[in-house]
């Protein structure tokens, strides 16, 4: 499968005034403008993101009501539960509004349900238990927006349900105390992009903001709501919403706070990492920190990332990031053994590869695990991908798209198939009943074929413009640091060059090349991960797509790039 490799179109004139007006490299101006950043005004904002540019919380539909609702709560010592996801959107999130309401000194606990024996949600068996532990108000983070008959057996026992979440919404919403949800569609705030800990964030800025005017922090320590951005980060990042505007913002920010190593947990996680504080990103944090995160929830129970994003203590913390070290390792393996599968599947079967969207289940595969596989069988095939687990009854399985082909749409055409389904544009997760499955892979089959293409079918990577070895300065480098963190919506800069000749050459580990470049007299160290074919030496490439780096090695800082794409 061939993979498509294109420029963004950007405009000269809109790139020729940001560059002039902010005294920018005209490189820095076009990936401004390659991301959507069309003005210096912009653009300075962008650069320069400030916790000033933050928009009203009060502007989310439901939010004033959310707040009032939890502030009677905290008067009137009611027992307030807050109610998560398994995720780590949905963990920070639990984690960061259970600091701030135990600071209001509101009686105040949480619950994460178990992934394969609860699944995602609120569920009438939760309100049950909340029923026996007499809870006067359960606030749901990053799940609940599809809860409808939760909340009706939470309103027959007369317990209060505010949903906060960030999921996509159905048409009857549920008839709680307040559904915050930018994504509803009355919601005029157009915080759409933030994931679930963003919400809750904005919760929190809402409750602090109105117990503020009510004098309540005269008798207590107002707490400084920056120290909660390392949670943000760490959510937003993981659950790989759009990296743009308040999430840029926050994440910024909370990398910052992390930096500082003042949250245990998160220190804990670094150390184990072996991250350089120093220099940590949001790579660092979707790489190394995230799934250690999730391994909980994929593996065990995520309930211990509470515990560990709240403690207190060094050592405590230090002993339960390495349990969730060796439950992520295990994680790892589980996954390679379900991608050895699916391709052995593939393999035997060649015409699942003639359909619109792989849609693959066993009963020997565990369903904590699949998302992370159905991601990789996306990527490398280039169609979505729904890996379902018969391990379980109903059936569980996850979503992940590609290109144009919102996923979450897909299912909501074939709902009449699924118990019950969620997710987002790119990734959901669906439950099903084993007798249905034949069915639904033809509906949805049947769905996606009529409005898929062959580019869909393709993998296609932007390149930012070209870029010469020479002009690979320091400035140039500063200017692109300031860009971070890259994500989603706000990629790393991809640079294309040509007529490249190889100096030196030679594998370290197993596949992997590592490289002197040399074009028009100017050197740079360069590596390629991943090689095909470690036995063919190149001296020459007419072209290479790569992305820019600092090699840091024994206190020295070597500029670096990093091969993406090449030609002979």
């Amino acid at each position: 499968m061939k993979d498509i490799w294109t420029y963004k179109p950007a405009d000269t004139d809109q790139i020729e005034k940001i560059a002039r007006i902010l005294k920018c490299h005209r490189i820095t101006a076009t990936l401004l403008v390659n991301r959507g950043i069309n003005t210096p005004e912009q653009a300075y904002a962008f650069l320069f993101p400030s916790l000033d540019h933050l928009s009203d919380p009060f502007s989310i539909k439901d939010m004033e009501k959310a707040a009032s609702r939890i502030i009677t709560a905290i008067e009137n010592r009611e027992k307030i539960l807050v109610f998560g996801d398994f995720d780590a959107d949905g963990v920070t999130a639990t984690s960061l509004l259970n600091e701030f309401l135990s600071l209001a000194d509101a009686d105040i606990t949480w619950y994460i349900p178990h992934r394969t024996k609860e699944g995602h949600g609120l569920e009438k068996n939760h309100i049950a238990m909340a029923a026996d532990q007499d809870i006067d108000l359960i606030i749901t983070v990053d799940c609940g927006s599809d809860s409808y008959e939760a909340v009706l057996a939470a309103a027959g026992e007369d317990i209060d349900v505010i949903v906060t979440d960030h999921h996509e919404t159905p048409e009857n919403l549920p008839l709680a105390a307040a559904v915050v949800n930018p994504k509803r569609k009355d919601c005029p705030s157009h915080l759409t992009h933030l994931a679930g800990v963003g919400v809750a964030f904005y919760l929190v800025i809402a409750l602090r903001q109105m117990l503020r005017k009510k004098g309540f922090w005269k008798e207590t320590q107002e707490p400084n709501l920056l120290q909660y951005c390392d949670l943000v980060a760490v959510g937003t990042i993981a659950d790989m919403v759009p990296l743009k505007n308040e999430n840029r913002i926050l994440t910024r920010a909370g990398i910052n706070i992390i930096k500082k190593g003042m949250r245990p947990g998160l220190r804990a996680l670094t150390d184990l990492g072996r991250i350089d504080c120093r220099y940590m990103d949001a790579e660092d944090i979707a790489f190394k920190i995230a799934p250690k995160i999730n391994a909980a929830g994929r593996i065990s129970h995520a309930r211990i990332c509470v515990s560990l994003l709240t403690s207190r203590e060094k050592t405590g913390a230090e002993q339960t990031a390495d349990i969730l070290d060796r439950h992520n390792k295990k994680r790892q393996q589980i996954e390679l053994g379900i991608l050895d599968d699916i391709e052995k599947k593939i393999s035997s079967r060649p015409d699942i590869l003639k359909k619109t969207v792989v849609i693959l289940w066993d009963e020997k595969w565990h369903p904590g695990v699949l998302g992370i596989a159905a991601s990789k069988i996306s990527k490398k095939y280039a169609r979505p991908a729904i890996l379902i687990s018969t391990a379980v009854h109903p059936a569980s399985g996850s979503c992940r798209s590609t290109g144009t082909i919102n996923i979450h749409d897909a299912l909501c055409q074939c709902s009449g198939f699924l118990e019950k389904f969620g997710g987002h544009f790119m990734a959901a997760g669906l439950s099903i009943n084993e007798k249905n499955l034949v069915s639904f892979s033809r509906a949805l089959e049947n769905r996606l074929n009529p409005d898929c293409c062959p580019p869909d079918f393709k993998n296609t990577f932007f390149l930012d413009c070209p870029l010469d070895i020479k002009d690979i300065t320091d400035t140039l480098f500063n200017e692109i640091e300031k860009l971070k963190p890259f994500g989603m919506d706000n990629p790393e800069p991809v640079f294309k060059s040509s007529r490249v000749n190889v100096v030196s050459s030679y594998i370290i580990g197993a596949k992997h090349r590592k490289m002197i470049l040399e074009q028009d007299g100017r050197k740079i160290e360069a590596i390629e991960f991943n090689i095909d074919n470690p036995d063919i030496t190149p001296t020459f490439f007419k072209t290479i797509a790569f992305k820019i780096k600092i090699n840091r090695f024994k206190n020295q800082a070597v500029p670096q790039i990093i091969i993406e794409h090449k030609n002979f």
